[in-house]
């Protein structure tokens, strides 16, 4: 474990109002201030039954790493880049852990899960260096990184990343962020419908997560709140059932469970 006392900070609504606060044996723990800056319990607590849960940060941007992992890349027989790859996935892909996600009406092709670890960050971070990028990141989310493939493909002249991962409720991702992890020991497990179908170590990662942070904010200025979601390894598949339950799990984390339905 890194230095720093594990926490698993939330967002939820309570009667109507948006609030945030940390995961206890009990409840929820509510704070005021700002997540990302000053903040303090109230000594008010809530039951989870008693609120809707929230995607646990509102990013300004979510980056999404391509071609991260050493046993991806050797089992799609291609070449580990000397940078990572990444794309810009819309904000408003984002949904809240629990919520069903439909495929759009228009789109009859395949859709895949893919089950990631996402870094928070937590203080604005612009060309740091991998040694500084623990002190920029605030925690670490599951990430269910939902993909349209047909559409990705679909015009040889030009991959769609942006529309195939950008559609509407295409990136859950939480329940919480977690404080105090040191994500080189993290292991992440995709289940569907009842079936484990990723289960692989973070350790494997090509950049780690001190990397991805550096060399990205040597391209981009990151906000307290953005993700970083830091790609997927082996196992992804297509959800093919009607109605298919899809969670996405990290010890030291929790569980995000979406339920797809075509």
């Amino acid at each position: 474990m890194m230095a720093g006392e594990m926490k698993k900070w939330l967002r939820f609504r309570h009667a109507g109002t948006a609030g945030f606060g940390t995961l206890t044996s009990s409840g929820i723990s509510v704070h005021e201030g700002e997540m990302f800056g000053r903040n303090a319990p109230t000594g008010k607590a809530l039951a989870l039954s008693d609120v809707e849960l929230l995607a646990p940060c509102v990013p300004s941007k979510i980056v999404a790493l391509w071609n991260n992992f050493h046993a991806l890349a050797a089992k799609l027989n291609q070449p580990e880049p000397p940078e990572p790859l990444y794309l810009l996935k819309a904000t408003t892909s984002i949904t809240t852990p629990g919520a069903v996600i439909r495929r759009p009406s228009y789109y009859d092709g395949k859709t895949t899960y893919e089950g990631e670890l996402g870094i928070v960050i937590g203080r604005t971070c612009a060309r740091v260096s991998p040694g500084e990028a623990d002190g920029f990141i605030f925690g670490y989310t599951c990430v269910n990184d939902i993909t349209a493939n047909d559409i990705l493909t679909s015009d040889p002249t030009f991959p769609q990343w942006a529309r195939a991962k950008g559609i509407d409720d295409y990136g859950p991702f939480g329940p919480v962020i977690t404080t105090g992890l040191d994500p080189a020991r993290l292991v992440v497990r995709t289940i569907l419908n009842g079936a484990e179908r990723q289960n692989y170590p973070i350790s494997d990662m090509i950049f780690s997560a001190q990397e991805l942070v550096s060399r990205i904010s040597h391209d981009m200025t990151l906000l307290p709140g953005d993700l970083i979601a830091v790609g997927t390894s082996v196992g992804v598949g297509v959800m093919k059932e009607p109605v298919n339950t899809v969670t996405v799990a990290i010890d030291g984390i929790g569980e995000l469970t979406n339920e797809f339905r075509l």
